[in-house]
């Protein structure tokens, strides 16, 4: 066994034309490694290919070529024991109305040729905090209660791996904290998680490594920390001794200093070509003392809009 539990390789798709529509390439050259135990941010525009990546693990969508194994079982020679390996949460909530959580993960274990001895139906609604609504039926539970009961449903057999698309979708806060918990516990015990979401302060908090997709390519896949170190331009506030500021001083030009409020002085600034220490020495040689330093620091939207957008230039 690797240390991967999902390994992507030259992975490509392309839909055949169809109604005067012409062929479309969904996926060029997709290379990805997911390292076990890790949870893994999948982003990218709307139409980027996530979602058939996710199918093609899920044998609903046939790849045009390309290698994709699944807990090291390759799904061109195993597809069975692969698809085995996964649990998948979709988007859209399915759950039946007139069913309870206890008698739908029991039906869905048996799906799974899970021997009823071996099945985990209370374990499983206690981790996803469904246990005192196991013999409800499904059309009493809230919004929050059917997203976990997607997440119960995904883990009636035990897989090394679960995959999100787009699992908070709609939901609110509260829930998505929630439900983020269920996720945490379920990694602490094991889990591999391969994520795709629009929320990306939900990806920047919760993800270990994150890969960004756009028209079919991955354009970037590195652990959150260097992906954050992109960020070609920061911000950066001095609050300086003074009453009121008349003009930027001379000595702070060069790094585009501009005046903000009565005291104080904004930089925009790429940390590659500038260092903080220069614009505080600029600041001392114009004869200012500074009260206060304030930092907007870079966010995985930041990094994430600078990317797309070089890779639209591109």
């Amino acid at each position: 066994m690797t240390d991967y539990a999902i390994e992507i390789s030259d992975l490509n798709k392309t839909y055949k034309a169809s109604n005067k529509q012409p062929a479309k390439v969904a996926l060029s050259g997709v290379d990805l490694k997911i390292r076990k135990g890790s949870i893994f941010g999948l982003l990218g525009p709307n139409g980027a290919g996530k979602s058939t990546i996710i199918n093609i693990m899920a044998g609903l969508v046939t790849k045009s070529s390309g290698s994709v194994k699944i807990w090291d079982y390759d799904i061109d020679q195993n597809l069975r024991m692969a698809k085995s390996s996964i649990g998948i949460v979709p988007q859209e909530v399915n759950n039946d109305a007139f069913f309870t959580p206890a008698k739908t993960l029991e039906l869905m274990a048996g799906f799974y040729g899970v021997p009823k001895a071996e099945r985990r139906t209370m374990e499983i609604l206690k981790l996803t905090g469904l246990e005192e609504k196991a013999y409800v039926y499904a059309r009493t539970l809230s919004g929050g209660m059917q997203r976990r009961m997607m997440i119960a449903k995904a883990m009636v057999h035990s897989p090394p791996i679960l995959v999100l698309d787009e699992p908070t979708a709609g939901v609110d806060i509260e829930l998505r904290r929630q439900l983020w918990a269920n996720v945490r516990t379920l990694n602490e015990q094991g889990v591999t998680v391969l994520l795709t979401t629009h929320y990306l302060e939900e990806a920047q908090e919760m993800c270990d490594e994150i890969a960004i997709i756009n028209h079919g390519k991955v354009v970037a896949c590195e652990s959150k920390e260097t992906l954050l170190e992109r960020v070609e331009n920061k911000e950066i506030r001095f609050r300086l001794n003074v009453e009121a500021l008349a003009i930027v001083p001379k000595e702070l030009e060069k790094y585009g200093a501009q005046k903000v409020g009565q005291r104080s002085v904004l930089m925009r600034y790429s940390p590659k070509d500038t260092q903080v220490e220069e614009m505080i020495a600029a600041i001392h040689s114009a004869g200012f003392q500074i009260l206060d330093i304030t930092t907007d620091e870079s966010d995985l939207e930041d990094v994430f809009l600078q990317i797309v957008q070089q890779n639209k230039a591109a």
